[in-house]
């Protein structure tokens, strides 16, 4: 039964990449939510891959650098994050880092849409629960030009919000304006991860 499970994956996945290598844009779109519906880039990761994350860049990104993003959920299905003090870890020297944070969530106005070109940012919260807006940079007017030093630029756009928990991860890919760890009502806490990853060209 097992092997059978185990051959389903892989004639699924390998369906995928088939129509995900064709030029219509409809069939990579379906061919890349299935692919993550899949989870073979998974492994024993429980947590999810929230609906809003863009399967055909997230799909790209990891075909092109497997190892690197195998270590990042090695890291992410960690059972030791709830405990793990805040700070900075190593996941692949400046390929992939992690970086823990605790305090409260922020006020809306106190916090800025931005987006990275250097990194990719998987945003997962440990414990607690806030808002994450969401916007396509391509629709947002700049406020901040893009600075090499810190990885950013900030903007002014109208996006979408989402609540984050400890059930689904979230990824930013520089195409991706977001604007992260807004407070809920009722939620005083936040215990954040947040993990840089090399993005690809």
């Amino acid at each position: 039964m097992k092997t059978l499970k185990i051959a389903a994956l892989i004639i699924s996945f390998l369906t995928a990449i088939t129509a995900y290598a064709q030029t219509d844009p409809a069939a990579k779109v379906k061919a890349a939510n299935e692919w993550v519906k899949s989870r073979v880039w998974a492994k024993n990761l429980k947590i999810k891959a929230d609906p809003s994350i863009n399967s055909v860049e997230f799909m790209r990104q990891y075909e092109s650098n497997k190892a690197l993003w195998d270590k990042v959920f090695v890291f992410l299905s960690d059972s030791k994050l709830a405990t793990m003090a805040p700070g900075k870890y190593p996941i692949d020297g400046d390929n992939a880092y992690a970086m823990i944070s605790t305090g409260p969530p922020k006020k809306l106005e106190d916090v800025k849409w931005e987006s990275h070109r250097k990194y990719i940012d998987l945003q997962y919260v440990i414990s607690g629960k806030v808002k994450l807006g969401m916007a396509p940079v391509a629709k947002a007017t700049v406020t901040e030009p893009y600075s090499g030093g810190r990885d950013a630029a900030n903007y002014n756009v109208e996006g979408k919000y989402l609540t984050a928990t400890p059930k689904e991860f979230f990824l930013f890919f520089p195409q991706d304006a977001h604007r992260p760890d807004i407070k809920v009502d009722g939620v005083d806490s936040l215990k954040k991860l947040v993990i840089k990853i090399r993005y690809r060209e």
